[in-house]
């Protein structure tokens, strides 16, 4: 009993153990929620601003929560056990706030902080470029905050300084801020809301703030109302802080080129306004504005001075150039004229396009491709404009085909005047040499080859039908058909009857076959070319492989070595004594087979034999050798005369007195019989040493 009770005091304590261990296991798991990065870095963030937040969590992709103080910003799911959220700041007052990482499952969290400042925002409502603010003009200034503190009165001191180096202000008051901290957006007007002698009277930047560098923000202030123009539309020009009824000398010039002057009396409030209407015929370029005082008394300088640039800058023309069958061309000269005055020339890139800039107005232009007028015709600009010209220039396309009409591939041509060759002709036996001049002094010649050797020249004077350009002009050439008769003789000369002859073209394609006749002729067509050929006898088996140019008719001998040779197998015993009587069986490539006994000398004779493989096998009937096999290969160099010898040696056998002994046998009998010889040799020695001894004991005992 006592052993049974300290055995349940032990189990006991055990499952104690383990219940500890699993509860500071959990423990260190949920020590896993946590959070290890924070953007902004310095914890400092603005209301409105994206934020983000990274850390891990304890329930393997698990939900998570994101809450800021007691908002929740955002919910998402942990990728394994990391987290990587963003969330905008929401609009909150001036304070620090706990930011929380939120483990759903686990209900655990991990938390940090985030500082929000206030936020002071500016901005001036200015016209967007290229419409400019004018001297006199007013200009709308907005202000606002976020994140500042609930329920407070805030009073915003906007300052303007101008290019005169003046500065100006006005307190204004936002609107009581919210429980979020935030003011209502305000609007004030300068410089009627401004102190003093606010104006816009002088051109250049004028940088706005509040309360000196809380925010800023900058507007500008030209002399006219836009800073670009177009052709016969009116240039506003006005100008501010001048004495009324003071004379004014206003000048536009392009360059050194006076193009507009008049003298402006200052009207009310010391205001000079006039327009200027830009001509029909003006130039694209950069103008120059200047206003200054010409009276002789209580004449105005303004630091710093009214003088502005503004531009004409014209329209963007895009053109592009094509030929009759709509194919971009590059390479072609555009001259544009106005009024019969030339403007510019612009060329056509690899893609066939140019462009420039023009103004409103109607040009003209004229199209070159190798210094040849190849078009003509208007071009009407009043905005930006995309406009084709089609080239008087013709497609050629050239066919290549032998007089069967089949169609040639890779034929070479080389092409005048422009002394190159074309690419060869594709599979279809075309080439195409594309944006051609219709009407040449020189005519176009194409020298046509295969393998380097040229077989067609054609003269073409020009690419007109019927005195007129068009879009595709076709050319045929005949590539000529050639005889080759091939004779096909044996190993021996002989003539090889119903041999197939086959020739393919060794780049093109073209194929031709035949049979030979009974004098082992054969008549192919082939197209001028160079061509592969091979022989194979009535069983299929190749006998000849050559490579033959025909570039005109031939005659051609072609010997075939592997054809109507002998096969001779010899079969010799241990010694090298011929063995009759074996049968040899032959087995050919074309799985033809044939067989022979060897005769006297040990060899079987095989004739009229074809191929470059032989599988030779020996039997001996009625011995325990039954089969020898092997194969071997034959070339030309194997051929001695008009046949090939193969000799298989048979160690197992010897020919003894015109019968095939085993050789093992036979050295076992010459084994017993040499022993033999031993023993008896052995037992006449002994006797005669017992009668020579017999001898020499009677000789003694008659000496006694």
């Amino acid at each position: 009993m006592r052993q049974k009770g300290c055995s349940f005091i032990l189990i006991c304590a055990l499952i104690m153990a383990l219940t500890c261990s699993s509860m500071l296991f959990l423990h260190v798991k949920a020590a896993d929620v946590a959070i290890t990065f924070v953007s902004p870095i310095d914890h400092y963030a603005r209301v409105g601003v994206k934020a983000q937040i990274g850390g891990t969590i304890n329930t393997t992709n698990g939900a998570c929560q994101v809450w800021f103080g007691e908002r929740l910003v955002n919910e998402t799911t942990a990728t394994q056990n990391n987290v990587s959220v963003t969330f905008i700041v929401p609009p909150v007052p001036r304070g620090n706030y706990t930011l929380i990482l939120r483990d759903i499952l686990a209900n655990i969290n991990a938390t940090t902080w985030l500082y929000i400042q206030s936020t002071y925002y500016l901005k001036v409502k200015a016209p967007e470029a290229p419409r400019q603010l004018q001297q006199s003009d007013s200009v709308e200034v907005n202000v606002n905050l976020t994140g500042g503190v609930a329920n407070t009165v805030y009073v915003a001191n906007i300052t303007v300084k101008t290019p005169a180096n003046q500065t100006y202000f006005a307190l204004v008051k936002l609107s009581n801020t919210t429980n979020t901290g935030t003011a209502l957006n305000l609007t004030t007007l300068y410089p009627a809301s401004f102190t003093g002698t606010a104006n816009t009277n002088f051109i250049g930047t004028y940088t706005v703030a509040f309360n000196k560098t809380l925010a800023t923000d900058t507007f500008s202030v030209g002399l006219t109302n836009f800073t670009q123009y177009h052709r016969f539309q009116n240039v506003d020009i006005k100008a501010a802080g001048y004495n009324q009824t003071e004379n004014v000398a206003v000048r536009i010039t392009l360059g050194s080129k006076l193009v507009y002057s008049v003298n402006v009396t200052a009207g009310e409030g010391g205001i000079v306004h006039t327009t200027w209407a830009v001509p029909f015929n003006a130039s694209i370029g950069t103008y120059n504005l200047n206003i200054t005082s010409v009276s002789t008394v209580n004449k105005t300088k303004k630091t710093p001075v009214d003088a502005q640039a503004f531009t004409v800058p014209g329209f963007n023309v895009n053109m592009t150039t094509r030929n009759l069958a709509q194919d971009l061309v590059s390479g072609v000269a555009v001259r544009l004229f106005e009024r019969g005055v030339s403007l510019l020339n612009v060329t056509s890139d690899s893609s066939g396009f140019c462009s420039t800039l023009l103004e409103i107005g109607n040009y003209t232009y004229e199209a070159y491709f190798k210094n040849a007028k190849v078009d003509s015709g208007w071009v009407n600009v009043a905005e930006d404009t995309s406009t084709e010209f089609t080239c008087k220039l013709t497609n050629l396309k050239v066919l290549v085909v032998n007089e069967a009409l089949v169609r040639i591939p890779d034929v070479s041509i080389y092409f005048k005047p422009d002394n190159k060759t074309l690419v060869p002709t594709d599979i279809n036996g075309t080439v195409i040499e594309r944006s051609l001049l219709p009407n040449v002094t020189k005519p176009y010649v194409l020298n046509a080859s295969r393998y380097g050797r040229s077989f067609n020249v054609t003269t073409i004077p020009t690419l007109l039908v019927n005195g007129s350009a068009i879009p595709w002009f076709n050319v045929t050439i005949t590539c000529p058909v050639l005889k080759l008769q091939a004779n096909v003789t044996g190993v021996s000369g002989q003539p090889v009857v119903n041999a197939r002859v086959r020739v393919r073209d060794l780049v093109g394609g073209l194929s031709n076959e035949g049979t030979t006749d009974a004098q082992g002729k054969v008549v192919l067509n082939c197209t001028f070319g160079s061509y592969s050929l091979r022989v194979y006898g009535s069983d299929g088996i190749e006998l000849h492989e050559t490579t033959v140019e025909i570039f005109q008719n031939r005659n051609l001998t072609i010997n075939c070595p592997l054809y109507g040779f002998a096969i001779h197998v010899k079969i010799v015993d241990y010694f090298g004594q011929p063995i009759s009587n074996v049968n040899v069986t032959i087995r050919l490539k074309s799985l033809a087979q044939f067989s022979h006994l060897t005769l006297a000398n040990g060899s079987a004779v095989f004739d009229n034999v074809s191929g470059d493989t032989v599988q030779i096998s020996v039997r001996l009937a009625g011995h325990t050798e039954v089969n020898t096999q092997n194969t071997f290969t034959i070339n030309e160099q194997s051929i001695k005369g008009n046949s090939v010898e193969f000799q298989f040696k048979i160690d197992k056998y010897i020919v003894l007195m015109g019968f095939l002994v085993e050789t093992s046998h036979l050295a076992v009998v010459l084994l017993i019989v040499v022993s033999l010889l031993v023993i008896l040799a052995i037992e006449i020695y002994r006797r005669r040493k017992h009668v020579k001894l017999e001898k020499e004991s009677q000789n003694k005992e008659s000496d006694a």
